[in-house]
């Protein structure tokens, strides 16, 4: 079973009400059981080898496609863009502490430009610009948690 599979399995959890499922392919077996903040989730391959997942509490939006973030006019201003995050994850102004931040307030931007790390179980994913236009407000702070569709930034198309 692929790992998006088992994403699907989990949103399916979070929005069905269901309290538990569980799913067998020959050897592989997986239990995903929801409790009140969080779920967790028991893999057995084969041997009586188990692997427990903590994860955080699952947002009810539906599992993002792509590495690419979601935009969408804001209500704060009509001109203004908001550039939201694609996925559940830890949001990062820099490559690394001792580099300088992938974009400021005030700087310009263009389509595929990157603007910051979402990263997730691991994997730090480049969240690129799909928007040339000047970033007016950046609306998280380094190294905090991020939910799906949250918004990131707000930028004035040019």
């Amino acid at each position: 079973m692929e790992l998006k599979e088992i994403k699907e399995l989990i949103r399916l959890v979070a929005e069905s009400g269901v309290s538990e499922v569980e799913v067998e392919r020959g050897d592989f077996k997986v239990s995903i059981k929801k409790a009140e903040e969080k779920t967790t989730i028991i893999q057995q391959v084969a041997a009586p080898v188990t692997h427990t997942i903590e994860a955080a509490p699952i947002a009810q939006a539906p599992i993002a496609s792509s590495h690419m973030p979601a935009v969408t006019s804001s209500p704060v201003a009509s001109n203004l863009i908001t550039i939201k995050s694609p996925m559940i994850g830890t949001y990062y102004k820099t490559p690394s502490p001792d580099k300088p931040a992938f974009v400021n307030i005030g700087d310009e931007i263009k389509v595929g430009q990157v603007l910051c790390i979402v990263e997730a179980m691991k994997l730090f994913n480049e969240i690129e610009s799909e928007v040339t236009g000047r970033i007016v407000k950046i609306l998280v702070e380094n190294a905090s948690p991020v939910e799906y569709d949250q918004p990131l930034f707000l930028v004035e198309p040019m």
